[in-house]
């Protein structure tokens, strides 16, 4: 009889139950490791599969990291708390502060990879800003990582007419970032757009978020106008889902 008819939980579900528990009460903490398989199978009963079902149930919900050769540890790291309204007031970014710094505090923040590109707007972005086929936009790819693991993969476009010849283009964009200097030129926001989705990673995510198997990302695609309601920027974000929450502070 099938695990629906009886109405039970399968048997790989009940011992990541027991074992989330276990974490979330503090019987492992974070770096410690967790049952192996074998520990598993004898304590349990259960067949190698259910073992490996089990744990990886808890890396799935990015609970635990498997480390070759090593075993399944709890996972030693702070979810970031995204604070969407917070992290993009004026007050931010125009005194010069990273939109970042309302998410992490004092945790260490790296942008280790950042390439800037002149080229023709994708149809997304084109559609979005309103842009004719062949259209040119600034693009800047970035990765960052937040205590040494990888959490963003970010890709901001901006109309090539309005930033070129701008810090804009640079790596280095200077305090406050790209809405500091939009605001220099005329075009700081005024109001932001902000879509939420989410699906599983192809390849090249995954491996550059160094995503464990089964971890879903998050997709933000963030949309910036100017007071004349112009698109300054359409910036298409992939998170690792298990290091966020997102949160969403305003009045009624």
């Amino acid at each position: 009889m099938s695990s629906r008819e009886t109405g039970r939980q399968p048997k790989y579900q009940r011992i990541a139950a027991e074992l989330r528990a276990a974490v979330e009460t503090g019987r492992y903490r974070p770096g410690d490791r967790l049952p192996g398989e074998n520990d598993l199978m004898a304590d349990y009963g259960v067949a190698r599969m259910t073992a490996r079902q089990a744990l990886g149930v808890l890396q799935a919900e990015g609970l635990a990291e498997a480390r070759k050769g090593a075993g399944v540890f709890v996972r030693d790291f702070r979810p970031i708390r995204r604070r969407g309204i917070e992290r993009l007031a004026r007050t931010q970014w125009g005194e010069g502060r990273s939109i970042w710094s309302a998410d992490i505090g004092a945790r260490e923040l790296v942008v280790d990879s950042v390439e800037v590109t002149e080229e023709p707007a994708s149809a997304v972005v084109a559609a979005v800003m309103g842009l004719g086929e062949g259209a040119l936009v600034c693009v800047r790819r970035r990765r960052f990582v937040l205590d040494g693991k990888p959490v963003l993969l970010s890709t901001s476009s901006l109309p090539a007419d309005l930033v070129t010849g701008t810090p804009i283009t640079e790596p280095e964009t200077g305090p406050g970032g790209t809405y500091a200097r939009l605001a220099e030129l005329g075009h700081g926001p005024v109001r932001f757009r902000e879509e939420i989705r989410s699906r599983m990673p192809g390849q090249g995510e995954a491996d550059r978020l160094a995503l464990p198997a089964g971890v879903p990302v998050v997709l933000i695609v963030r949309t910036a106008y100017d007071a004349e309601g112009l698109v300054v920027e359409v910036n298409e974000m992939t998170l690792d889902s298990s290091a966020y929450v997102l949160e969403y502070d305003f009045e009624a």
